[in-house]
């Protein structure tokens, strides 16, 4: 929409307008709340035990026991919303990725104890196949490429595993094509016609992704690169036509990953469809504020509720960031 031109200084002063804060405040275009944080989180195994993300300051691996109490303190500040990520053993990765569905897996024994120690929060579950693969990728391999369909039939039995668990909302992250058909479609059939879909549609092979596949120990495992499924970052109308697909197969709620370098891509979604939309505060994104602050450079407090607005501003209806706690707290203290 065009802006039409003001009446020229001294006339117009636009500084009028940020001469108080009571002003600042009034005429605010974007408001940032805790109610936009969706916070990521990692589960391992054991009891009574954490573990420190050397690559992500400020974000430990927690067992489950760890994790609820951390939820459940989370949910104290208004959080609405946890992301949830399995740390699976070496003895559990498979070609097949079978640990994927099986009922008992750490990431549903994680999902029942969190909704039972702190129903109010929703449960958004991780849904690919790295972090149960030998390989290291999202999906099955054979003659070293990434299968499309037999990778689809493995994420719907990962999907119902976990809405049986009690999962919110299934998000998969893998960027195979008629995933989210195939899940929505499967998730009916079984009864579990609220389980939400939010899904990675528009997620970028990017550099920013190092410290979490550090921290879901998936990295080390990587074999070659994942060009062939995520999205070239050159590319932005080709996350339109992704997006447009996955609403059409029945997407709740859609995703863009990373954020900071993709802010472009969720305006253009947002106003082309106009649907709940997220981004991902990377794990890189994350850590480079974390380091800046370290090293004196930055004020991580300001520089991250900066950057959250950012994602407001470009239209984001709600955000996954390590920094969530950090902002929710940030924002009660106003």
């Amino acid at each position: 929409m065009p802006i039409s031109l003001p009446a020229a200084f001294p006339r117009t002063r636009l500084r009028r307008n940020r001469a108080d804060a009571w002003t600042r405040r009034l005429v605010a275009e974007n408001t940032l709340t805790v109610d936009d944080l969706i916070w990521p989180v990692f589960v391992i195994e054991g009891e009574n035990r954490r573990e420190p993300v050397a690559s992500m300051p400020g974000v430990e691996r927690l067992t489950i026991d760890l994790l609820c109490e951390a939820v459940a303190s989370a949910a104290s500040l208004g959080i609405p919303c946890i992301a949830l990520f399995p740390v699976v053993g070496s003895d559990a990765k498979s070609e097949d990725a079978a640990e994927s569905y099986n009922p008992e897996n750490l990431m549903n024994r994680a999902i029942r104890a969190v909704k039972a120690a702190a129903p109010e929060v929703g449960i958004l579950g991780d849904v690919a196949l790295d972090p149960y693969t030998i390989h290291g990728h999202d999906g099955l391999m054979r003659d070293g490429y990434i299968q499309n369909d037999e990778t689809v039939e493995v994420l719907v039995r990962q999907a119902l595993s976990q809405a049986e668990a009690g999962c919110d909302i299934v998000a998969p992250s893998d960027m195979m094509d008629g995933r989210i058909g195939a899940i929505r479609d499967a998730l009916d059939k079984d009864g579990y016609q609220l389980t939400r879909v939010c899904s990675y549609a528009a997620k970028y092979a990017s550099a920013f992704y190092g410290p979490f596949r550090d921290a879901v120990n998936s990295g080390g495992f990587l074999k070659g690169d994942k060009t062939t499924y995520q999205m070239n970052p050159a590319n932005s109308d080709e996350a339109l036509r992704e997006v447009a697909c996955d609403l059409q197969e029945g997407a709740d709620m859609v995703m863009v990953k990373p954020g900071l370098p993709y802010l472009d891509i969720i305006r253009r979604v947002k106003d082309q469809f106009a649907v709940p939309t997220f981004a991902y505060h990377v794990s890189g994104e994350y850590a480079m504020l974390r380091a800046a602050s370290a090293n004196g450079w930055l004020n991580y407090d300001k520089t991250l509720l900066e950057t959250l607005m950012g994602f407001k501003r470009a239209g984001c209806d709600a955000i996954l960031t390590y920094g969530a706690v950090d902002a929710a707290t940030l924002l009660q203290r106003g």
